[in-house]
């Protein structure tokens, strides 16, 4: 998501598992600069979402990419990675 000159990250969510999940929203911007937002979709079918601080835009339109990945509870090593989705740059963003 991008407004005037800020930055941000955000994910629609649904968790009808009925189970604990856990999910990383991660925003990455030009020059490396990364921001990365720790959520845990509630066990319940209703509506949610994550979303990253809004930070400062650097770099022409379009430049920064978001991804959100969502896996199952337990031990990190072991829990199983459920879905992950990523933004696509604008049409004729540099990078």
């Amino acid at each position: 998501m991008a407004r005037k000159n800020t930055v941000w990250a955000r994910v629609y969510y649904r968790n009808t598992t009925g189970e604990e999940l856990r999910s990383v929203l991660t925003l990455m911007g030009p020059g490396g600069r990364t921001v990365e937002l720790h959520c845990a979709p509630a066990a319940h079918d209703e509506p949610g979402t994550c979303e990253t601080p809004r930070i400062p835009a650097s770099g022409t339109p379009g430049s920064a990419t978001a991804i959100a990945e969502f896996m199952g509870a337990g031990p990190v090593e072991e829990a199983p990675l459920l879905l992950r989705a990523g933004s696509e740059r604008a049409p004729g963003a540099g990078g």
